[in-house]
Parts: C-alpha cells; structure tokens; sequence
C-alpha cells in the first residue's frame, strides 16, 4: 500500500481521498516512510514529519465531515527559498544559518488555506543560483535516474538541474505528489526536463513573489512541479492570485486551469523559431522537436514558422540583468540581523567576514559580475544596454503573438541531465548554456510549460517547452496535454536509492 498510495498522481490522490478508499493521515505516512528510504538523494534540507501528520489528522477530519478544500489532505514538498513559518528556511545557504521565518510565504499559505500539508524544505542550488544543484552549501541533489550504458546502468550520480533540483527529484522519485519550485532563468523548466516531470513558470506576476527569497527581482516567479500536465493546473490554481503585498503581482481571476487540461487544441497555431536550433545542440534534442511538432499537427495545431531574432542575445543579456539585480538582493545578508555572523575588527570587517564564510563561490562570482556592471563608467555600457536587449527580446514574442501565433514550441535544454561534477568547474560558462532555451521566457515575462517528451539513448529523460502569451496559462495546459498524451510514458526503472 505504502508503495502504491505514493505513485498516485495528485489528482489520482485528491480523488481517492474523496471517496474515502484511504486516509489523509495513511497518505502522508506513506510519503514519509519514502523520503526517509530516499536521504540518499538530499532531496530534503528539512523534513516535517509531525506537522504533515497533524495537518493530515485536520484534513481527515474535513472529509469525514464533507467538508474538503480544493487540496485536502495532499502531501507536498516546498523549495527551501519559500519562508515557511516556524520551520528552518535556508536559500541552501550558510548565511542563513539558524534563520527561522515567523511568517509564512504568501503561496505557501494558499496551499496550507487549500488543505494542502508541508512534509519538508527541499534542496537547491545556493540562493537559486545554478543549473545542475551543486552549488548548494548543504551538498548536491542526486538524480533518481541512472544512465544506461550497452543495456546496463553505470554507476555515476546524475544532476537533477537546477535551481529546482530538490523539487525535481523528490516529484520524480515519489517522496512527494507535488512540489513548489521557483524560476528565474529555467529552474522549474530545465530540472522538470532533466527528470521525466512537468514544470511551469506562471506569466511574471501571476504568483505572489512575497515571503520567496529573492534573487533577481523582476526575473523570479514561483510556479510548480508536478508528474503530469493535470497536476501542474491543480497545484498552479492554489498558488496563483493577486497579492497586494507584492507590487508586480497582477490583479486578474485565476481561471480553473484543470478544465483546459483534454481540452481541444484545434485550429491552435503554434510557432517554431528557427533560432532554437542552435550550434552544439544534441541530435536527439532536435529529433524530439521534429516529434513534438507532429504529434501537436495529428492534434489539428497549424504548425507556422517564425522568427525570434533577439534570441541569441538572450543568454548573455540574462547573465547581465540576473547579477545585477543579485548583488542589490543579496546586500541585505550582512550577519547583523539575522543568519550568520563572522565577527571582525570593525563593522566593515564583520561584512566581509560574514560573507566570504556565508556564500558560497557561485553566489560570490554573480555577485560581484552584478556590482561590476552598475558600477559608476559600466552601468551604460553592461546594465542598460541589457535591458534595451531584453526589450528588444520582449517585442520578438509580440511580434509573432499578434501575428497570430497562440503558442511556441522549443526544445527545452541543449542535452540530456549529466553526471555530478561534469559541467562547469573549469568554466562556469559552460553551465550556463544549460539556460539558453529558457532565460527568454524569463526575460520577456511570459509562461512556459515543460512536458516530458521521450528518453535519450542513454535512458535519460527529455522535455519539450512550450510558451505561451501573457496570462494564458490554460492554451499551454491543453497543448501540454496533448504532447503528454502522445508522448511514451515515462517511469522511473527502479529505486536504486532505497536499496
């Protein structure tokens, strides 16, 4: 039973709960006895055991009464950037050390409104700084894929990506139904590609960011990680709606995104630019882009081609803007209020000690690339000139949207997930290229979905991207779930962590 009740999807757990073939309480026992199976993995930075059991007992008692919320009695995992009140939050950083929030984020609180219970932090790169989850301070998240090599697993640990790893992989390897994610350049996307799951970044302001740990402010948003298309519109539902402590956040109805999910994308015109094929890209990337445009055009989409220009200025513009906004963020951890403190001769030197024990080395490098590019004789140069790109960026996808163009169908990484420690400890650079199909969505403030599509010859997941225009969260529901229905089914080949 444990097993069983732990592979269900959410909407498959929302339904069994409903009609009372099992307990709130016997679901969340059933999660935790597999993320401590699954330590292995440093899925989790904080387990929660006793609150999802007391949430789970409320949540029982709701249903025995008739009187359930939208998610009662679903056990989920929260990235470790979220504030969750009275439990450790870390950004998986040393800075933080010992901070507990007393406040709750605000999509946090949505879910706990909607019955939803927290069964721990999970694990990500420092401050949602990276693509693979090795620049966390408290060690990498561990894939629960394996590489298969002439008909055998070998026996390298494989990335989750990043930021979002921890989410990731707990929703890959069933240690949680659902998982809140953040994605600033990709981190939702590119780890849901890496993992054979579904990830969406929600149109910049459809999320509250308050309560979120901030990294590049006009870039973050929150969004979901789910196993499949139904679970992302569930889970985004909660999560979305209008906060008035957070300036960006857009004041519009959230739209009941599950009833999009089988809806039918006829007559839907969906673009391929052509500057997605890039040097270097996998031919089996390419190969399950081709696919993906099929199975979208047995569905009736018109498939059109168009062209987004601007995008091969995206990666660099991005790794401009994202620091910049970085280093005026991270200003505030100085070891003075809260976190960790390194003392020093004098105030100056507390900072300083403070930080270079506090961040780890690709926070420290981001920062300081974003205090060199405001700085006074390279702010013109560097920052304002990456923001008149990103305009630039922005007006490309208006262009091909009020041409007619309903959504926009990418590959979603360059390759498959790769092994620990492979990428990236030479020339950070090299990591980076990891972002080149997402930091666009990021930068022009738009929705994009990422739906898994096949397997790479290795046995490795791959994902397809699809974005849409502002606000219409429900066309890349129902065109994911049309990719999703006629894409293979993906499942994990074993539990290898548990044994």
């Amino acid at each position: 039973m444990t097993r069983d009740l732990t592979r269900l999807t959410l909407a498959a757990a929302r339904d069994g709960l409903l009609a009372k073939r099992f307990s709130a309480r016997e679901l969340a026992a059933a999660h935790i006895a597999a993320v401590e199976q699954a330590r292995a993995l440093n899925a989790y930075l904080v387990e929660t055991p006793d609150l999802a059991l007391k949430a789970a007992e409320d949540s029982d008692a709701r249903l025995a009464r008739g009187d359930a919320r939208p998610l009662e009695g679903l056990p989920l995992g929260v990235k470790d950037l979220y504030c969750t009140n009275g439990v450790r939050t870390t950004a998986a950083s040393r800075i933080l050390e010992g901070f507990v929030p007393n406040y709750e984020s605000t999509v946090t609180a949505q879910l706990w409104r909607d019955g939803a219970l927290m069964l721990g932090k999970l694990n990500l790169d420092e401050f949602a700084m990276g693509s693979s989850n090795e620049t966390s301070a408290f060690g990498p998240v561990v894939s629960p894929w394996r590489r298969r090599k002439n008909g055998a697993f070998d026996d390298a640990r494989i990335v989750p990506g990043g930021s979002s790893g921890g989410s990731a992989a707990a929703v890959a390897a069933h240690l949680c139904l659902g998982a809140t994610a953040t994605d600033t350049g990709g981190s939702i996307r590119q780890p849901a590609a890496f993992t054979g799951t579904v990830g969406i970044k929600p149109t910049y302001g459809r999320c509250s960011r308050w309560g979120v740990v901030a990294f590049a402010s006009s870039l973050d948003q929150a969004g979901p990680i789910t196993r499949d298309v139904r679970d992302a519109a569930i889970m985004l539902r909660s999560m979305a709606g209008h906060d008035p402590k957070d300036t960006t956040s857009v004041d519009l109805p959230v739209p009941d995104y599950e009833k999009s999910v089988g809806a039918s994308v006829r007559g839907k015109k969906i673009g391929i630019p052509k500057e997605y094929r890039v040097d270097g890209m996998a031919a089996e990337i390419d190969a399950l882009w081709t696919q993906g445009i099929e199975w979208l055009r047995a569905a009736g989409a018109e498939i059109v081609d168009i062209s987004l220009p601007n995008t091969r200025h995206a990666l660099p513009a991005y790794y401009i803007v994202a620091p910049a906004e970085a280093s005026s963020n991270l200003a505030r951890y100085d070891g003075v209020r809260y976190g960790l403190r390194k003392p020093g001769k004098d105030i100056v030197g507390m900072y300083e000690n403070t930080r270079a024990a506090g961040f780890g080395a690709e926070v420290r490098r981001r920062v300081m690339i974003g205090a060199y590019v405001l700085s006074a004789g390279y702010y013109d140069a560097y920052y304002v000139r990456a923001q008149r790109i990103r305009t630039l960026i922005k007006r490309d996808f208006d262009i091909a949207f009020h041409a007619g163009v309903d959504a926009i169908l990418t590959p979603a990484t360059p390759s498959p997930a790769f092994a620990i420690g492979e990428k990236g400890a030479a020339d950070p650079v090299e990591m980076y290229l990891n972002d080149v199909f997402t930091v666009t969505v990021n930068m022009a403030g738009l929705p994009g979905l990422v739906v898994p599509g096949g397997m790479s010859s290795d046995g490795l997941p791959l994902g397809l991207q699809l974005i849409g225009r502002p606000f219409e969260e429900e066309t890349l529901f129902a065109l994911g779930a049309a990719v999703e229905q006629a894409a293979p089914k993906i499942e994990l080949p074993d539990a290898w962590w548990a044994s």
